[in-house]
């Protein structure tokens, strides 16, 4: 019971909050973020170069559709009032007025009071409204009227305090505070008769319309004067406007009136039907205090608000229906019903009946999709199908989420793709007759059948099938024909029937099926004309709509071509359902469906009108004329002005020194960096739906480096030449520094020759030296020589004495033999000495090197590696050493040792390699 009664509270409280929605003109808001001005925009001109200007406090504004301009007076005060006349534009402040013109892309000010004694210093004047009157320019305040006719000002000073002046049928109204209305004329001014209702009121605007005049007042809603009687203005919204403070009003193209107030917005009115249409801040308005109304060439509106500036395109094919509120959820498809709209959205069914919206009871939750067959709609919804006939909803399937609702192309059945398989539906005259095709559980999104027993289905999140099915609708085969084509990424299917031909759109490239081959091959007309496509929705054979490279566009086909005409991205930017893109033909309009609405969109086949475009550049933030030089490495900024604003502002796309690629020009601004010096041209062209035009072009030179310039060169030949000179210099110092050098060569060489010489006499003297040296070494060697006979004569005799002593018997004969024997044969000891010294010093060298490398070696082995080099035998070295000659071999047995000698390398040989 408790969860029963929240229910309906919550349906209660949705009820209360659903305030009145409506279709509404396309809103352009810009704010002071934009602009980068002041509060309250107290006026909107357009001027003759297209632009829109302002009259914006302290500022006048500037806005060309691409950029905006800010400009200040010299004395900084306030700019109320503005006015185009020519190519001036005409501005009024606190004791001053004067015109602005434009030159080299900037705003310049003349003052036509300065100098001169044109205001009462007691009377404060500031003017709040200009304008034009038999050919001069009047500046009016609360108090007087300044008439300029080109060179004198006149001023003319009321006795009341006025509001307004207005110029209807050639007259010129001055509309008073508390006295009514009065005529200026050539004597003077003259109160109008007839019109004492509006003494006491004021008035903010005077209108005339169809052969009425229509008094606007501030707080007493509006009056009418017809066949010389003024009257209350009949009308429903007359009672509104007297609450909603009155600021401006003026009369608009398709016999339509626009009344700007002080708390309520706009209100537009159709005059033909009494039907009207409030924009407000609780719907598409910054705020609800309008200021001033301006119009464009195109009949668009430009509102001054009190904070902000608002374009409404009233004369546009495009219409919005906006919920700010945020009850109505994201809008997955609507359609048209009589006197509103049906729409199907994340939060459940709404209709939007005779201007109030309304959740249908008991339809909470995803709704899909809604088809108009004959008088009925068929919404798929998460929880089933339902079906909406004379404002009434029934339940028509249990079945949930029926996506989408496919005529099939062999007969009057209808195919639906549900959460859950496919339902068809045979007969709409009996709805409840429905047939499942059997054995299909997947969820399928998008059908198409133009076969017998044959559908194309293509999952929800990946997969292409064909599904082939027998007459009591059991499945017999499921292809995955993706999968067997090895098309690898095939996630997010979508199917697109065209003129009997039905085409599949995956991983944007379009592919149709070859039934010879059974397999899916590129469509060259499709590929070469729509690359890039994320979304298709067929309207009719000969119109759909896709979604390339994140844009809208509409397509009408004329025989074999395609004409492409743009949806401007301002209208949805932000707000399409990726993947749900959905279109209602509403007769002539088209309704699309968006996140928290949806805009209905009136299609004209027919080509679009050459534009005419202006081109701004700007380097380094200086204007640059046509065919001029900019600096290398510096950015070109190219405006690419139309001085349209509204839906038939033209796709325009550019191209650089004649290569065909077409680039499209976001925002009117052309960007171009990192250019290389030379010579470019940049061409505009329109696009008309079938093919690209040239509207104008743009010339220019990047200059060279400055590394490259003519002074750069001059410094060049310059530096070359003083580096020429120096080496010059260089070579010449080189070349005296040279025979300075051959000079001091040929001197050293004199020297060294001589002390070459010298060292040639020295060496010879050494040489000489050396030979007596070697002389006497030569002489001490025989000297050694004769020593070592000496002692083997003594060895000799030794060897005698014992023959002797061997032999002899007598002693006496002994003696006398052994004393004879010994003093033929004896040695002197001092020649022994003088041996074993010369024998040393002859083998020095040897004795130390050996020492060096054997130094366990004593001197007696010593002693013994000389004899041996010498080449001694064992028998002469035994008395040389005074051994036995068996003491001898055992010494040489040791030395070998010593020497680390194997058994057969030879002693003497070692030696001598020492």
């Amino acid at each position: 019971m408790k969860a029963k009664l929240l229910y309906i509270f919550f349906l209660g409280f949705i009820s209360l909050q659903l305030y009145a929605q409506e279709l509404l003109p396309f809103v352009e808001n810009y704010s002071k973020s934009n602009y980068q001005g002041d509060n309250q925009i107290w006026n909107v001109v357009q001027g003759n170069d297209d632009a829109m200007y302002f009259a914006n406090n302290y500022y006048l504004l500037r806005y060309d559709g691409v950029k905006w301009g800010k400009y200040t007076l010299p004395n900084k005060t306030v700019i109320r009032s503005i006015l185009v006349d020519g190519d001036r534009i005409y501005s009024g402040s606190y004791q001053e007025f004067g015109y602005w013109y434009r030159k080299n892309a900037k705003m310049h000010y003349v003052s036509i009071t300065k100098g001169k004694k044109v205001f009462d210093t007691n009377n404060n004047d500031e003017i709040w409204k200009i304008f034009k009157f038999n050919g001069k320019i009047y500046f009016q305040s609360f108090n007087s009227i300044f008439v300029f006719d080109g060179k004198v000002i006149t001023e003319k000073k009321l006795p009341f305090l006025i509001s307004y002046c207005f110029v209807v049928d050639n007259q010129l109204l001055i509309a008073t505070v508390k006295n009514g209305i009065y005529q200026w004329t050539d004597s003077g001014i003259e109160k109008e008769e007839g019109l004492s209702l509006l003494e006491n009121k004021v008035v903010h605007s005077i209108q005339k319309h169809q052969n009425k005049i229509y008094f606007f007042t501030q707080k007493n809603g509006v009056f009418v004067f017809e066949n010389n009687k003024l009257s209350v203005w009949e009308n429903k919204l007359n009672e509104l406007l007297k609450l909603a403070n009155i600021n401006v009003a003026q009369f608009i193209k398709n016999n339509q009136l626009i009344i700007g107030t002080a708390n309520k917005g706009a209100y537009i009115l159709d005059l033909n039907d009494g039907s009207y249409k409030n924009i407000n801040r609780n719907n598409v308005l910054m705020n609800n205090s309008v200021l001033s109304i301006g119009q464009d060439k195109n009949n668009d509106l430009w509102l001054g608000l009190d904070n902000g500036i608002a374009h409404i395109e009233v004369n546009s094919p495009i219409s919005i229906f906006f919920d700010s509120s945020g009850i109505l959820g994201s809008v997955y498809s609507v359609a048209s019903i009589p006197n509103g709209y049906l729409m199907a959205t994340n939060h459940g069914i709404f209709k939007f009946v005779d201007k109030e919206l309304s959740l249908i009871p008991n339809t909470q939750g995803q709704a899909w999709n809604i088809s108009k067959i004959k008088d009925q709609y068929i919404i798929g919804h998460n929880e089933g199908t339902y079906v909406y006939k004379n404002g009434l909803l029934s339940k028509l399937s249990d079945i949930n989420g029926g996506w989408n609702l496919t005529k099939s192309s062999i007969d009057n059945s209808y195919l639906q793709a549900t959460y859950s398989g496919i339902v068809i539906y045979d007969d709409f005259n009996d709805l409840n007759k429905i047939k499942i095709i059997g054995g299909i559980q997947k969820p399928i999104k998008y059908l198409a059948q133009n076969r017998k027993n044959e559908i194309w289905a293509a999952d929800n999140n990946r997969g292409l099938y064909r599904i082939l099915y027998n007459d009591a609708h059991q499945t017999i085969k499921v292809d995955n024909v993706t999968n067997r084509c090895k098309i690898v990424n095939d996630f997010g299917v979508k199917i697109f029937e065209f003129r009997n031909e039905i085409l599949f759109l995956i991983n944007n490239f379009w592919y149709t099926y070859n039934s010879m081959t059974n397999q899916l091959e590129l469509n060259q007309l499709f590929n070469t004309n729509f690359k890039n496509v994320s979304d298709v929705v067929s309207i009719d054979d000969n119109h759909f709509i896709v979604l390339q490279d994140g844009f809208l566009y509409y397509i009408n086909v004329v025989g074999n071509k395609f004409i492409k005409n743009s949806i401007q991205e301002k209208y949805y930017k932000g707000k399409i359902i990726n993947g749900n893109l959905k279109v209602f033909k509403d007769r002539n309009n088209y309704l699309l469906n968006l996140d928290d609405g949806f805009i209905s969109l009136e299609f004209k086949n027919e080509i679009k009108k050459q534009p005419i475009v202006k081109i701004e550049a700007f380097n380094n933030g200086h204007l640059v004329e046509n065919n001029s030089k900019i600096n290398l490495n510096s950015e070109l900024k190219i405006d690419v002005i139309s001085g349209i604003y509204g839906t038939e502002k033209p796709d325009l796309f550019y191209t650089i020194n004649g290569i065909k690629e077409y680039l499209p020009i976001k925002e009117g601004v052309i960007l171009l960096n990192n250019l290389n010096s030379g010579s470019y041209e940049v061409t505009i062209y329109s696009n008309d739906g079938l093919s690209y035009n040239k509207t104008t072009n743009f010339q220019f030179v990047v200059d060279k480096a400055w590394y490259f310039s003519v002074w750069m060169i001059v410094i060049y030949m310059i530096f070359i030449g003083l580096v020429l000179y120096l080496y010059y210099m260089w070579n010449k110092m080189k070349y005296i520094q040279k025979l300075e050098l051959e000079k001091e060569e040929l001197k050293h060489q004199k020297e060294i020759f001589e002390m070459e010489l010298k060292a040639e006499n020295e060496l010879s003297s050494q040489e000489y030296e050396k030979h007596i040296l070697q002389l006497e070494l030569q002489s001490k060697s025989l000297e050694i020589a004769g020593k070592s006979l000496s002692i083997a004569k003594q060895s000799e005799m030794i060897e005698n004495i014992q023959n002797i002593l061997d032999t002899e018997s007598d002693l006496n004969k002994l003696k006398s033999e052994i004393k004879k024997t010994i003093k033929i044969n004896a040695v002197n000891k001092h020649e022994w000495e003088v041996f074993e010294s010369n024998l040393s010093l002859m083998n020095n060298e040897f004795i130390i090197a050996l020492s060096k490398k054997y130094p366990n070696l004593t001197p007696k082995d010593i002693k013994l590696c000389v004899y041996l080099k010498m080449n001694l035998s064992s028998k002469e070295i035994a008395p040389m050493m005074n051994i036995s000659f068996r003491g001898v071999e055992l010494h040489r047995y040791r030395l070998r040792k010593k020497l680390g000698l194997a058994q057969e390398e030879s002693l003497s040989m070692f030696l001598l390699s020492v």
